[in-house]
């Protein structure tokens, strides 16, 4: 009746390589219980070595502190040990990579300017994109552009995440398979060219007013 709502994160563990990785730690009311969770797959927290917290919503960034010991990625900050700053180009749209050839922490933004989804490629599953709140859930269809500050980024994002997977694992919910149908790719180039064409031709219109 107050408009409130309950939100649970997706927790992600990717382990079994040289990195042991956590993206995103939910909220801080899993703080009892997020160890244990860890303990049923054989890991502790000092085993994590990299945090990946796609953005920094309260209930994707709680309990950073059970993992000291972790290089650290919120959104565009990366940092290790204590207050260290590390340098990368996400905020420029390049790729920070963790593992060459399977692991890397691509920019999405949308749902926040800083939003990251991390990508793991050569799975038995395919390519998985851990893709935080780009998308909500599998079936979020008529309620994410509410949730999202620049809807028209996030519309890319999730094109692009899409064009990219086999799996995705949305920020609330079951992971989901992605199905390409004949001839998506060539549509959704045409309807992109068509963008293209719109805004050259404005262009064209703008600078002709001007020489008038």
């Amino acid at each position: 009746p107050d408009g409130s709502s309950h939100a649970d994160a997706s927790i992600t563990l990717i382990h079994g390589g040289p990195l042991t990785i956590l993206v995103d730690t939910g909220g801080p009311w899993l703080r009892p219980h997020l160890p244990k969770l860890l303990s049923t797959h054989g890991v502790t927290p000092t085993d994590i070595t990299h945090l990946v917290v796609t953005h920094g919503h309260s209930d994707h960034v709680g309990n950073l502190n059970l993992f000291p010991e972790a290089t650290l990625l919120v959104g565009f900050d990366l940092s290790k040990g204590e207050g260290i700053y590390l340098p990368h180009g996400l905020a420029s749209g390049v790729p920070l990579v963790l593992h060459p050839g399977h692991l890397e922490v691509t920019p999405t933004p949308g749902h926040v300017r800083a939003h990251v989804s991390l990508v793991a490629t050569g799975t038995s599953s395919g390519t998985v994109v851990v893709a935080g709140d780009v998308f909500e859930s599998g079936e979020d269809e008529e309620e994410w552009e509410a949730l999202s500050e620049e809807p028209g980024e996030q519309r890319k994002s999730r094109r692009r995440v899409v064009g990219m997977a086999d799996v995705v694992v949305p920020g609330h919910g079951e992971p989901f398979g992605v199905v390409r149908e004949w001839g998506w790719r060539e549509e959704e180039e045409e309807e992109e060219g068509g963008r293209r064409g719109g805004e050259e031709e404005k262009k064209k219109e703008d600078e002709e007013e001007e020489k008038e």
